[in-house]
């Protein structure tokens, strides 16, 4: 096992940082295992990550969810192409430039959204139920610091592009 400073950048002690992160990494495996038992034809992480941008940001442009994915345009025209064969997708011409095409989920889309939250959030439920009110409010108060803080650290694509 490596040895770990004392405390971190400004104080923070760097167990803390390491048990978010292996918080993350467990939700990151509840996510994956609900995305996989969804009923309908199981999607990508990246197509559902997609997904989730498009259901968040109605009428979002190509070249943002690119920007958001970290992918090149190519790569999400691909995923779309994908998305759009399961027919969880449909690409509609944008609102000022008919060239480009603005991508939106269809009933079918929202529905495999909403099987995989309702999954999640079952999951996520029965986890706090083992919990007492107290550690539940202080799970609350904390991932609410926790939710202003990264904001407060991290720009978006969107921050950067006030038209996608």
């Amino acid at each position: 096992m490596t040895k770990r400073p004392a405390f971190g950048p400004r104080g923070i002690d760097p167990d803390a940082a390491r048990s978010v992160s292996d918080i993350a990494e467990l939700l990151d495996v509840v996510y994956e295992n609900t995305r996989q038992s969804a009923p309908a034809a199981p999607v990508s992480t990246t197509q559902l990550r997609l997904m989730f941008l498009l259901d968040r940001r109605p009428g979002i442009r190509m070249s943002a969810l690119a920007q958001l994915l970290g992918a090149a345009a190519p790569s999400v025209t691909r995923l779309c192409d994908r998305l759009e064969a399961t027919g969880f997708l449909r690409r509609h011409p944008g609102p000022g430039d008919g060239r480009e095409l603005t991508p939106r989920l269809t009933p079918a889309g929202e529905r495999h959204l909403a099987q995989i939250r309702e999954k999640r959030q079952q999951t996520l439920a029965q986890a706090l139920d083992t919990m007492s009110a107290d550690t539940r409010q202080a799970l609350a108060t904390g991932l609410a610091a926790l939710q202003l803080g990264i904001t407060a650290t991290t720009r978006s694509p969107q921050q950067d592009d006030p038209t996608a």
